[in-house]
């Protein structure tokens, strides 16, 4: 079993959202010069947790692609990834705290540059003087991590690492995976890291859906059923482990199944139905819901499309 590596890492390379989030003025990758055939519609962790959670937030989302707000907690959650991702680019003995720290602002500066009006939406200008405090923020979250495990003494397989994967179904299946170690014995362990607030249980169980997705995923890809799969908290100094076995992870495979047909049965009416709950007060489409007396575009219909290249997920890297 090879380990296969990103080809480019994809963590500040594109603008768009693999299921179709869109970032407020700025076009899907697919609005830029000539239009490009939209992607076969797959399952990320992310739009199973938006139907979960609310369909018609898939809908907007997944379908629609309506453009959101990202907050500064999101977009400093992508910027921690993006450094964690080019640490490991550094020789072992220059994985330092300090070499960490200094990787920040070029990472924001290339962020910026992707995304130019990124940096006015979410400060005044490059002087604001909120900004460094901001940016400061991402390094504590940085020496965060090595609080929780020394880089010096791993060796990546792979980082922000696609996997993609049709069950026999005929769903299919797509997520990155922030970082995936493979022993000199074999054994696989999956990492996320995350720069929100350790969840509580509630929390911890959606964290884990998304742990079994990837280990589901990777089941498929690969043949082998990980060792461990770790979430780092970077804000609490601490992880979570777990250890998945085939069993599980195959009655996994149905649950996800089940939210595939409902999405695809609600896909064919347009019946994406909103579900008000205390979430609703940081949702960007709030305007747009029923549920607030809102009135949503009309349906465009389910999409049909044809097999084309990923993008990296911008607004799912983010927390």
């Amino acid at each position: 079993m090879s380990p296969e590596v990103s080809e480019v890492s994809p963590t500040l390379r594109s603008v768009t959202d693999t299921a179709g989030i869109e970032i407020a003025g700025i076009p899907a990758a697919d609005e830029v010069a000539e239009p490009s055939p939209r992607r076969r519609p797959a399952l990320s962790p992310s739009r199973a947790g938006d139907f979960k959670q609310c369909p018609l937030l898939y809908r907007f989302r997944a379908i629609d692609r309506l453009p959101e707000q990202p907050s500064r907690a999101q977009v400093r959650g992508t910027l921690v990834h993006a450094v964690l991702e080019r640490l490991y680019d550094l020789p072992a003995p220059q994985r330092s705290p300090e070499a960490a720290r200094g990787l920040v602002g070029p990472a924001w500066e290339e962020l910026c540059a992707g995304i130019p009006e990124l940096a006015g939406q979410l400060f005044e200008g490059a002087d604001d003087p909120e900004l460094p405090e901001w940016l400061e923020s991402a390094a504590a979250l940085l020496e965060a991590y090595f609080r929780l495990e020394d880089p010096r003494l791993l060796e990546p397989a792979a980082r922000e690492l696609l996997v993609e994967t049709e069950l026999a179904s005929g769903l299919l299946l797509r997520g990155y995976i922030d970082r995936l170690d493979i022993a000199p014995s074999g054994e696989v362990r999956v990492v996320d890291y995350k720069t929100g607030a350790a969840p509580r249980e509630a929390g911890e169980v959606a964290a884990l859906f998304q742990m079994k997705f990837y280990a589901l995923a990777l089941l498929h890809e690969r043949g082998v059923v990980p060792a461990q799969l770790r979430l780092m908290y970077l804000s609490a100094g601490e992880y979570l482990t777990y250890e998945p076995d085939e069993p599980e992870l195959r009655r996994f495979e149905h649950t996800l199944e089940a939210i595939w047909l409902a999405i695809r049965t609600a896909g064919e009416t347009g019946d994406f139905r909103p579900n008000r709950t205390r979430m609703c007060d940081w949702c960007s489409h709030k305007a747009l819901c029923p549920a607030w007396d809102g009135t949503p575009p009309e349906y465009p219909g389910w999409p049909e499309s044809v097999d084309a290249p990923v993008d990296e997920p911008l607004l799912d890297r983010m927390e």
